[in-house]
C-alpha cells in the first residue's frame, strides 16, 4: 500500500503502510511521492508504485527504454543536439540554484549533467530517459523546449519553487510514464496536457495552487496513482471517478463541493482520500462495491444522514475515517471488518451503536467515537447540541431504515462473449458468510 500522508520527500522507509497511521496524521500532510528505483540528486532511492500488483513494489517500472542510469560517456555523439537545446533552454529559465545542481549543466553531453539519467539506444547512442531534480530547491519556470526530450520516461521535480503553468507542449512527451510536480508553486487550471500523454501511469500534482475543475477524462486514463491533494481545485468530483483503474486517488484539502459520485463499476481502488473539502449529501450505498479498498477518508466535510449498511462489505478496509461530518443514526455494523485497524466517527451526531457489535467496536484499536450523541458515552456532545437533525431537510434524503438481517454484498460476474469480456455486479451471499469471487 502507498504511504499517502506527509510533505513530499524522498524517503527510503517505503515499507511503512498508510493504514498504520493515525487519522490525525491525515490532516497534516499528504504523501511521500514514490518514484522509480534509481538514485536522484540527493542520493535518495525511490520505488515504483504498482497498486495493481498489491501495493508498493521495490522493482523498477516497466520501462519504455531501459531503466534510466547515469551515463559515464563523454562523447558528444551520445546525446542529440535537441536534448542539449532543451536542457540549455530550461537552464536559462531557472533563476535560483542554491545547491549548484544546474551549474553542472555545462558541456555538449547532457548525459553527464547532474540529475539527468540516460539509457542506451541501439547502436551505442544514449538518450535522456529520466530527470530527477527532487529537493534541488530550484526557482524558475518550465519551458516548452522540454518537449524535445521525446524519450523521457520520468520527470520528478518535487520540492522546488517552480512557478507558472505547465507548457502546452508537454502533451508531446509521448514516452512519459511518471510526472511529479508536487510541492512547488505551480498555478492555473488542471494541466490537461497530461491527458494526452498516452503512457502516463503516475501523476502527482500535490501541494501546488492549481485551481478550477478536475476534468472527468482524468479518470478514464490508465493511471495507477492520482495525487491532486492540497491545491485549490473546486467544483464537483466527476461521476466517473469510481471507474478509474488507479489504485490510489487523493483529492484531499481542496475546495471540491457537491456529493460523492454514486455511479460505481468494477474498481481496483485501494486508497481514497476526500478529506477536508466541501462535500455534502449522502454517503452512497455503492461504497460496498469497493471490494479492494483499504483506506477511505471522508472526514472534515458536511456529509449528512445515515451511513449505508453496505460499508460492512468493505472486508479489506484497514483505515476508515468519517469523522467531522453531520452524520446521524447508529454507527453501522463493522463487526465483520476483520482488517479494520483504525476507525474514526468522531464529531458527528450518531446516537448509538449497532446492537450486534457495539461491544466489538470498542475493542477496535484506534476507535474514536467522541463528540457524538451516544447516551452514556464518554466525551459526547452536550444534550442541547443533539436536539434536532443536522442538515435539516438535506439530511432527510439520506435517512435509511436500519437493516433487519445480514447485508448482501456485491459480487462480480465475468462473462465472456463474442464482444469480449464483460464485468457486472450482482448480489452475492451475505458478507458474514462469504466474500466476492476473484477474477482469474
Amino acid at each position: 500500500m502507498i504511504s499517502s500522508f506527509s510533505t513530499p520527500t524522498m524517503n527510503n522507509n517505503n515499507n511503512n503502510k498508510l493504514s498504520l497511521l493515525l487519522p490525525t496524521l491525515l490532516l497534516l500532510h499528504l504523501s511521500f511521492p514514490k518514484i522509480s528505483a534509481y538514485i536522484g540528486v540527493n542520493g535518495g532511492i525511490g520505488v515504483w508504485i504498482n497498486g495493481r500488483g498489491g501495493g508498493i513494489s521495490t522493482t523498477t517500472p516497466p520501462p519504455t527504454l531501459s531503466t534510466p542510469t547515469p551515463s559515464t560517456s563523454t562523447s558528444t555523439s551520445t546525446s542529440s543536439s535537441k536534448e542539449y537545446t532543451a536542457l540549455q533552454t530550461w537552464k536559462a529559465a531557472i533563476t535560483e540554484d542554491p545547491n549548484g545542481v544546474i551549474s553542472t549543466w555545462v558541456g555538449p553531453n547532457p548525459c553527464s549533467y547532474k540529475g539527468v539519467f540516460c539509457s542506451n539506444l541501439p547502436g551505442g547512442l544514449s538518450t535522456i530517459t529520466g530527470i530527477d531534480l527532487n529537493h534541488a530547491h530550484l526557482k524558475g519556470t518550465l519551458v516548452p523546449a522540454l518537449s524535445l526530450l521525446t524519450n523521457l520516461n520520468i520527470l520528478h521535480l518535487n520540492s522546488n519553487s517552480f512557478t507558472g503553468t505547465v507548457p502546452d507542449s508537454f502533451q508531446d512527451l509521448q514516452s512519459l510514464t511518471e510526472l511529479d510536480l508536487s510541492n512547488n508553486l505551480f498555478s492555473g487550471p488542471f494541466p490537461t496536457q497530461a491527458l494526452y500523454v498516452p503512457n502516463l501511469i503516475y501523476l502527482d500534482l500535490r501541494f501546488n495552487s492549481f485551481s478550477g475543475p478536475i476534468p472527468g477524462e482524468l479518470f478514464d486514463k490508465q493511471l495507477d496513482a492520482i495525487f491532486l491533494n492540497n491545491n485549490q481545485f473546486e467544483g464537483e468530483i466527476p461521476m466517473n471517478l469510481w471507474t478509474s483503474p488507479a489504485s490510489v486517488i487523493t483529492l484531499a484539502n481542496n475546495k471540491l463541493s457537491g456529493s460523492i459520485p454514486d455511479s460505481f463499476g468494477y474498481s481496483v481502488i485501494k486508497e481514497v482520500l476526500f478529506l477536508n473539502n466541501k462535500l455534502t449529501g449522502c454517503i452512497p450505498d455503492g461504497l460496498g462495491h469497493l471490494q479492494d479498498i483499504e483506506v477511505l477518508d471522508l472526514s472534515f466535510n458536511s456529509l449528512t444522514g445515515h451511513v449505508p449498511s453496505s460499508v460492512s462489505c468493505l472486508t479489506g478496509i484497514e483505515v476508515l475515517n468519517i469523522g467531522h461530518n453531520q452524520l446521524s443514526g447508529t454507527v453501522p455494523d463493522f463487526c465483520d471488518l476483520r482488517s479494520l485497524m483504525n476507525l474514526t466517527v468522531a464529531f458527528n451526531f450518531f446516537s448509538g451503536f449497532s446492537e450486534d457489535c457495539g461491544r466489538s467496536l470498542l475493542r477496535v484499536v484506534g476507535f474514536d467515537f467522541s463528540r457524538n450523541c451516544i447516551p452514556g458515552g464518554d466525551m459526547q456532545r452536550p444534550p442541547m447540541e443533539c436536539l434536532g437533525l443536522p442538515g435539516a431537510g438535506g439530511a432527510l434524503s439520506c435517512l435509511r431504515l436500519p437493516s433487519t438481517g445480514p447485508v448482501s454484498c456485491p459480487g462480480v460476474m465475468v462473462s465472456i462473449g463474442v464482444g469480449g469480456i464483460g464485468v457486472s455486479f450482482s448480489s452475492s451471499s451475505p458478507s458474514s458468510s462469504s466474500s466476492p469471487p476473484s477474477i482469474p
